[in-house]
């Protein structure tokens, strides 16, 4: 409890909804810390460039002030922790991005998060190939001390990192990570709360910008795959519609001057057209783990 109540500030600045990670970059830029931003009036606030009325009463609102003691309380039960952008152990790699997400709530384990990392993302309606291929890259790059990295979805997402949990449990050896768009307090979707525990018990981590209570509506999953890619040196992409969720991750990466692989696909295929599209654009064509390392 006495992390946590350290965390406090943190955890009152991630429950204020409107003030995305640009803006709390920029008045953590003026003000250093989150307790200092705590501590300003109406009128300080005014003043800082694009925090209008509506803003400046959501940073002084005392309803949001007063339900943090509960978020702790009820992180403290869970083992649940909080991490800021200031800390040793605050992803590198995700710190660098334009938009990096000022504190990141875990559930696991917090040493694996800057450990060699690469994200497996692809379709939810993975065929019978996407989900095999899925998990022979995750298997044998886990294998190869490769942290697992993706979003807990239904699909390719779920045997990415099912894959990752079939290695032997030796010393070094690679991790899974679960991003996920909603608060630790939900396992979405419910169906994988097994897998949830399973990713926990191997010494991997569940990972979200997003506070207890944050549902998993559709506009926190861009923001969401833009932190699976931050976190990672590369992403390996299995299955993907024309218009699939899976290219705004790719986009990401790009921006991010990350590597994106790409598992050829059926050309019969629906799920197959935008990973060969991204072939065809340039991205690296794979079709075994060892292309990767």
């Amino acid at each position: 409890m006495e992390e946590l109540e350290k965390n406090r500030y943190w955890i009152w600045l991630s429950l204020i909804n409107g003030l995305g990670a640009i803006k709390k970059k920029k008045l953590l830029e003026l003000y250093k810390t989150p307790e200092n931003i705590y501590e300003l009036n109406k009128e300080e606030l005014l003043e800082i460039p694009g925090i209008g009325e509506k803003l400046a009463d959501k940073i002084l609102s005392q309803e949001i002030r007063a339900i943090v003691p509960k978020h702790i309380e009820y992180m403290q039960k869970n083992n649940i922790d909080i991490i800021n952008i200031d800390v040793e152990n605050y992803p590198h790699q995700l710190k660098n991005i334009y938009d990096a997400p000022i504190s990141l709530y875990i559930k696991g384990n917090k040493e694996i998060l800057n450990n060699k990392s690469l994200a497996i993302v692809g379709c939810r309606q993975a065929s019978e190939y996407g989900k095999k291929a899925a998990k022979y890259f995750a298997y044998n790059l886990a294998k190869n001390n490769f942290n697992i990295v993706s979003g807990l979805a239904k699909g390719v997402d779920s045997y990415a990192h099912v894959g990752s949990l079939c290695v032997e449990n030796k010393q070094n050896c690679g991790r899974t990570i679960a991003v996920v768009g909603n608060g630790l307090d939900t396992i979405y979707p419910s169906e994988n709360s097994k897998l949830a525990e399973q990713i926990i018990k191997s010494g991997g981590a569940i990972i979200s910008e997003y506070p207890l209570g944050t549902k998993p509506d559709k506009m926190n999953f861009p923001a969401r795959n833009r932190i699976i890619s931050g976190i990672s040196n590369g992403v390996i992409v299995v299955e993907a519609k024309e218009k699939s969720g899976t290219l705004i991750t790719v986009d990401f990466a790009l921006e991010q001057g990350r590597d994106v692989f790409v598992v050829p696909g059926n050309i019969n295929s629906a799920n197959s057209v935008g990973t060969n599209d991204l072939i065809k654009q340039g991205a690296k064509l794979v079709t075994t783990y060892k292309d990767i390392i």
